[in-house]
């Protein structure tokens, strides 16, 4: 299963855990859920949607990986502080599945990051049933 995730700007945080949600069989009793971004300039984190921490997310990555910096990747496509904040960030994340629902904690969300928008991306959805004993 894919969602789609239009980001506004260069580096963007969007929440996408309702989407995630929407693709977990109600059918599922026990198992996981994995979100992979199929892309080398973003990232897939849980954590709390509040709109500064968001904010705080995008300036801690500029922190870590200046754009002002000279990287070599930029002799190829301008992009190499992207690639380097998607490290940090990672592909993709794991959640829990109990009856059908994300088992995400009280201020847990599925969060995309963005570090080479403004794009539209594709999100791998998939849900697998916990292994019976």
């Amino acid at each position: 299963m894919s969602i789609t995730v239009k980001s506004t700007d260069k580096t963007d945080t969007v929440d996408v855990t309702d989407d995630v949600a929407a693709e977990v069989p109600s059918d599922l009793t026990r198992g996981t859920c994995t979100v992979f971004v199929q892309h080398t300039t973003a990232g897939v984190v849980v954590n709390e949607p509040e709109s500064r921490l968001l904010s705080d997310i995008e300036t801690a990555l500029g922190r870590i990986v200046p754009d002002e910096e000279r990287y070599s990747h930029d002799e190829i496509d301008d992009n190499a502080a992207a690639h380097l904040r998607a490290i940090f960030l990672g592909e993709s994340v794991t959640v829990p599945v109990v009856d059908g629902d994300l088992d995400l904690g009280r201020w847990q969300s599925i969060l995309f990051v963005e570090c080479d928008g403004p794009r539209t991306r594709t999100l791998e959805v998939t849900t697998t049933p916990a292994v019976s004993d």
